[in-house]
């Protein structure tokens, strides 16, 4: 069972990033955080990596209506978004699966939530 949505786009690595953030933007998330992985290799392990992003997205009144109904939900947030460059050179851009992370808490009130976030995610991606 996939825990990811995602999508090859065509661009070069750091234009994919800026479109995904746009288009995150655009269904109303906000990039809370952006770990550069590859330059966090070379600075902590002086090891080489693959150009690799994780755009932590939140959109702020979909988590409050999540904390609200599972304050343990924030062990979950945000929900993370990678760009990456795979092994043939594409650029990937991945989307967790909101309906699968949100299904390990076993709340109900969660589904509408995570199905709303999953089709953002969905729109984000063919945005792309």
């Amino acid at each position: 069972m996939s825990y990811t949505t995602q999508k090859q786009v065509t661009g070069s690595f750091d234009d994919v990033v800026e479109r995904t953030i746009d288009a995150l933007e655009d269904e109303g998330f906000g990039v809370l955080c952006d770990i550069d992985v590859r330059a966090t290799f070379a600075e902590k392990l002086d090891e080489e990596f693959r150009n690799y992003r994780i755009l932590g997205a939140c959109n702020p009144q979909l988590a409050y209506q999540g904390l609200e109904a599972e304050i343990e939900l924030g062990a979950l947030l945000p929900c993370n978004v990678v760009v990456y460059e795979a092994d043939d050179g594409d650029v990937v851009v991945s989307a967790v699966d909101p309906e699968q992370l949100v299904g390990i808490t076993d709340n109900p009130e969660l589904d509408s939530i995570s199905e709303d976030v999953a089709g953002r995610f969905e729109r984000v991606l063919d945005a792309l």
